[in-house]
């Protein structure tokens, strides 16, 4: 006996907690989906769509099709009828099977003619009001097998939710009401007509009854219509509601698309020092190092048979001052101490740049200067 207590005790325990993975909603999922979160979904084919649009909007087109074109579908209804009476009741062939091989193919172009023309038209609508909702949308995601897909849980836990039994009921219930009052209204107001359908031709009853019934269809599907918009919009806040993501997932987002802002650091870092590597290997081809003395050094290299004025090849503060003189002196380049010119060049030329022109001057006499102590 207790052994049975214990064991109800345990699965009711496990029924519990399924229970509360079943209703349980993300209630920390408090931040907008990000640009990124939208299209991965996308991707995956997750968009928000409502399929009682796309049913309402197909069976209005429909029947406004049925008003337009019924007259002459009854009267082609009509003359089938006629004919098969007509025709292939006296015909002595009729239940052979060449007799009833050519009155189905006769039934098949009639139905060609008469209703694909409607039909064709119905699913190319159905296909735009798809379009407008999602746009131009194709994903294989859908088709890729996934164990997710196959999970009984996770089926169970779909088909059962709560949310999804009580939309599902809802909208059934408002459809049905819809359906309901504009039929009761319709009928109401016709309904001396509809009495007096029984005083004149079967024919004339049944054009008045066809008529009745497409402007009923074509009433409810506006109504229908009207609802599907509302729920267009009520799944399109849904959607927006179910794919709001935590904080952390925004945080690691950021992460993936900007970079760990310490990696990003590290390798800003080696790019400087990969900079100022390449940097410091000009410094020996340069004719001169331009100083303040202590806290600026610029390098500057003349070649005339390839450069038409003076290049900056090298510059820095501080430490990687004081590294370009160390180097310069290791390659016996010549440092001339000029603070104005130093500042000047540092300030307004960037590295592998020409010297601007008001500062060509000064340092042709920088230079004209170094080139008469290596001509000594």
């Amino acid at each position: 006996m207790d052994e049975l207590n214990n064991t109800i005790e345990t699965l009711d325990s496990y029924l519990f907690r399924i229970g509360l993975q079943f209703f349980a909603d993300n209630g920390d999922k408090t931040e907008e989906a990000t640009e990124k979160k939208k299209r991965d979904v996308r991707k995956k084919g997750q968009v928000p769509t409502s399929q009682e649009l796309t049913s309402a909007v197909v069976l209005l087109t429909a029947f406004i099709l049925l008003k337009i074109f019924g007259a002459t579908l009854y009267q082609k209804m009509s003359e089938l009828t006629v004919r098969i009476f007509e025709v292939y009741i006296h015909d002595e062939n009729i239940f052979t099977i060449a007799g009833i091989r050519k009155f189905f193919v006769e039934m098949i172009l009639w139905f060609m003619q008469a209703m694909l023309p409607i039909f064709a038209t119905v699913m190319v609508i159905g296909v735009v009001i798809n379009i407008v909702q999602t746009g131009f949308l194709f994903t294989a995601e859908g088709l890729r097998p996934k164990a997710s897909n196959i999970n009984p849980l996770r089926g169970i836990k779909n088909l059962f939710s709560l949310k999804n039994i009580v939309e599902f009921f809802t909208k059934s219930i408002v459809k049905v009401l819809i359906v309901g009052i504009v039929a009761y209204l319709t009928i109401k107001d016709n309904t001396k007509s509809l009495v007096n359908t029984m005083n004149v031709s079967i024919v004339s009853s049944g054009e008045y009854i066809m008529t009745l019934m497409i402007d009923l269809g074509i009433r409810m599907s506006i109504c229908l219509v009207i609802f599907a918009v509302v729920d267009y919009i009520y799944q399109r806040r849904k959607h927006k509601k179910e794919i709001r993501m935590t904080k952390q997932e925004v945080k690691e987002e950021y992460k993936q698309t900007e970079g760990n802002p310490q990696i990003k650091s590290k390798i800003k870092q080696k790019q400087r020092q990969m900079s100022l590597s390449r940097m410091m290997q000009s410094v020996p081809k340069a004719d001169v190092v331009i100083t303040n003395p202590t806290h600026f050094a610029v390098a500057i290299e003349y070649k005339p048979d390839k450069n038409d004025v003076p290049i900056v090849v090298a510059k820095g503060q501080d430490y990687v001052a004081l590294r370009i003189k160390e180097i310069a002196k290791q390659n016996k380049v010549e440092i001339v101490e000029n603070k104005p010119l130093a500042r000047a060049l540092y300030a307004k030329v960037e590295i592998g740049q020409a010297i601007p022109e008001e500062l060509y001057q000064a340092v042709a006499e920088v230079l004209a200067y170094v080139y008469s102590l290596k001509a000594v």
